[in-house]
């Protein structure tokens, strides 16, 4: 059962320009080519139970007001990397988009618990026979 893809609102992200940090000489202080995210969880338009699990993800770039911040800058084009910040937004709502598998307890089987039991059998008279002989 495939759900479509939870998709967002271009409105709702708030993309800044800002100069990108490190290596690259005098372009990396002339030219604001890194880019600022902001994505307003709570006030987006993505499901409840999206938002849900996104502001419970504990992710530390979503501030305390729900606000998730991204910062993009590992390209040298601003248009990169607005995209390559949109794309990781996506990737990001994507990955809590399906509701996580709930896991229900099983018991092992007669024949394993069988095997493991002779198997420590086995490992125990290993090691007993490594003890010295006892006169």
């Amino acid at each position: 059962m495939m759900r479509p893809p939870v998709l967002i609102d271009p409105l709702e992200v708030e993309l800044s320009a800002v100069r990108a940090q490190g290596a690259g000489g005098q372009n990396v202080n002339k030219v604001s080519s890194a880019v600022h995210l902001r994505y307003d969880i709570p006030a987006s338009s993505l499901p409840q139970e999206v938002k849900e699990r996104l502001l419970a993800s504990g992710d530390r770039r979503i501030t305390q007001e729900g606000v998730l911040v991204l910062k993009a800058q590992r390209h040298r084009s601003q248009d990169m990397n607005r995209a390559d910040a949109l794309a990781r937004l996506q990737e990001l709502v994507d990955r809590v988009a399906l509701p996580p598998l709930v896991r229900r307890a099983t018991r092992p089987t007669r024949a394993s618990v069988k095997r493991r039991r002779e198997a420590k059998r086995q490992r125990s008279e290993v090691k007993s026979l490594r003890r010295p002989v006892q006169d």
